[in-house]
Order: structure tokens, then sequence, then C-alpha cells
């Protein structure tokens, strides 16, 4: 063996049982999900003090657990889990009986539970997908099982809304065989696929040609994933991927504008904010001591689209609701939007009533001029 094959095959080696680890990983957080509501929904209907804690149970728990991942939205998600997919439950008993899991009960004692589980799974009945296909509730089993190992739990949260058994399954067919990202899983829904695969003539070629184009999942995705960080412990900022360039930039951006004077504080890199039940990552979070307001800061290596302004006004209403102090200003957003080409600084005071505040954004902030020509220097440079 040459030293070129050994380098080789120990690449080989290190890259697939990375990804069969992260996917390990990955369905253990599942199966813990689906677990927790298990319980929060067998508590609902039979706990003896339900009514003493009425509405605020989740609340409750949350506050009395120490996992960061266990948040009340993220129990909410648990429960919907549960309801979604009762077939889950023999996965779950399997790995009990392998010991691989301690659930407060012998396997014995669940199966119990189990069977009465069973009987809702079995409601699912057959039914038609919208491609042509029949699903059993024992082929819906068999997809819980590859959904699971295929599919990251941010994947699963998108499907957990969609109101038929049947169009979740679809799309978690589909995400599987076209090994989807979360982006791409959300596009696709957005686009009305289940839809437009049910009216179509061809629904075959549809898909075919859909899974052409449509954007996979890196091998790293399951790792990266953010209820994974959640469920590990792990600093948030590393499962944010960013570019190279877009890493230089930031790092920059961010000893330019503290450079400048003018009151900036970096508060946060790469902030995380939960709005609803989806993540969201601020670039560059300031908090400017003179104006007395946030500086939300979000860059895009990529041309200005009307998305990325909404995104910005997203965050900034974000702040001023949930963040904002009673004696501060309301925060202001910056967006940059770089490519090889050119550079756009767009200030988001969008809703902010008060022009005289608008005004003093404008003197104590960077000129927008003064931003996009450091961007333009930026990527010469890179």
């Amino acid at each position: 063996m040459d030293l070129d094959k050994l380098i080789s095959q120990i690449q080989s080696i290190d890259g697939s049982l990375k990804q069969e680890a992260s996917k390990a990983v990955n369905r253990l957080l599942t199966i813990r999900n689906w677990l927790i509501g298990y319980y929060i929904v067998e508590y609902e209907q039979k706990g003896e003090d339900k009514a003493k804690y009425g509405d605020n149970v989740l609340k409750i728990i949350s506050n009395a657990l120490s996992s960061k991942g266990l948040s009340e939205t993220n129990l909410k998600l648990n429960r919907l889990l549960y309801i979604a997919y009762p077939t889950i439950a023999q996965i779950v008993l399997d790995e009990l009986k392998n010991k691989i899991i301690g659930i407060g009960q012998t396997s014995d004692e669940f199966e119990d539970d189990l069977n009465v589980i069973r009987q809702t799974s079995d409601e699912l009945g057959n039914g038609i997908i919208g491609i042509g296909q029949t699903l059993s509730a024992q082929s819906y089993g068999e997809l819980s099982e590859k959904m699971i190992n295929s599919l990251s739990f941010s994947h699963i949260t998108l499907l957990l809304p969609l109101e038929s058994p049947l169009k979740r399954a679809f799309y978690a067919i589909e995400a599987i065989k076209g090994t989807w990202s979360v982006r791409e899983l959300k596009r696709q829904i957005n686009s009305l696929l289940y839809e437009r695969s049910g009216i179509s003539k061809k629904p075959e070629e549809l898909l075919a040609q859909l899974h052409e184009k449509t954007e996979r999942q890196p091998a790293t995705s399951f790792i990266k994933d953010i209820y994974t960080f959640e469920f590990l412990g792990l600093p948030f900022k590393d499962a944010v991927e960013e570019t190279d360039l877009e890493t230089a930039l930031l790092d920059n951006l961010q000893d330019f504008l503290l450079e400048m004077g003018h009151g900036f504080c970096l508060e946060a890199r790469q902030k995380r904010i939960l709005i609803g039940d989806e993540y969201f990552f601020i670039d560059l979070v300031f908090y400017h001591r003179i104006l007395r307001c946030h500086v939300l800061i979000d860059l895009k290596v990529a041309d200005f689209s009307h998305n990325n302004a909404g995104q910005l006004n997203t965050y900034i209403n974000y702040y001023k609701k949930e963040i904002k102090l009673a004696d501060d200003n309301d925060p202001v957003g910056i967006l940059l939007v770089a490519n090889k080409n050119d550079a756009l600084v767009e200030y988001a005071t969008a809703g902010m009533d008060q022009q005289l505040f608008v005004r003093k954004y404008m003197l104590e902030l960077p000129d927008k001029e003064q931003i996009a020509q450091f961007i333009k220097n930026e990527l010469k440079s890179l």
C-alpha cells in the first residue's frame, strides 16, 4: 500500500464514521423529544394535579429544567412530535429493550402503553399521498424509522405544522430521496410541491426534474443542526456556518466599527434569537451608548433582495418588542450586501415615527458611503 492510498483510506474512514456518529446523535435527539412529548400528553390527559397548574404546565416544566434545549417552545414542539408521529413508539420500545435509553419504565410497562399508541397509529389508515402512492399504517411506521435516521430534527419541525399525515409523509419521502437541506425542504413546502404534484399529469417527471436542481444537505449538517447543539450543550456560535469571505468581512467590520468610536459597544456575534419555533442569527449586535439603542448588522455576500431587508426588519421588530428597555430608543439595523462588483449599505429605519431620532441616528452612525467603501476595499483585499 502506498502512502497516498493510506491517506485516502483514513480520510474515508474519518468522514464516514463522523457522519454515522452525527446521525446517531440526531436519532437519539428525536427519540428524546418524542418521549418528552409522550409524557407531556400523558400528564395532560391523566395528571392528578393538572387543573392546579392549568395552561402554565410547559412554562413550569421549562423553568424547572436546566437544559437549554427544553424551552417552553421546544416542549410544545415535542408534544406536536408525539401527536404527529405515534409510530415512533415502536422505535422507542426497540431502543428501550436494547437498553440504549432509560425512561423510568420497564420495557413491559412501556409496551402496555404502546398498545394504546398503536391504536392511534392504525387510525392513520390508507390514503393517496399525491403521487399515486398508498401509505398504510405499517408503511408509515417504516417511514418514521427512515425519517429519524435521515432527517435532522430541524427538518422534522418543518413537517409538524402540516395538517395531514399524508402531506407530512410526502415531504419526508422527498426530503430523504433528495437529501434536501433544511432550507430546501422549507422552500418546497412554501412552493406547494405537494399540491402541485397532486394536480400534475406526470408527477414522477415533475419530482425527477426537481431533484436534479434542489439543494442537497452536506454531510456535516446533522451535527451542525441547532437542536443537536442544544442537545449536546455545545456553543451555538459553532453551529453557524459562514463562508470564509463572510467570516473575514465580519471580523474586519467589527474592528472597523469599534475603532470609529461613536459609542459602539459589541454585544454579540451571531446573536441567536428564537421567533416562534424558528431560530435566526444576527451577524453583529452592538449597543450604542450615545444613542441608547441597539444596532443590528446583517451581512449578505450576495446581491440585494427585498427578502434581506424584510429579514432585517423582522430582527428590528423583535428587538423592539422583546429586548428594548423602557428608556432605550428604537433599534436600528444596517444591511450590508456585498458581491464582487458592488457594495450596498441600507439603514433600516422602517416604523420609526420620530424623525428627530432618525436624523440623530444618521448623524451618529457611520456614513453609508464610508461603510460601502470599506466593504469594497475588503473584498478587493480578500
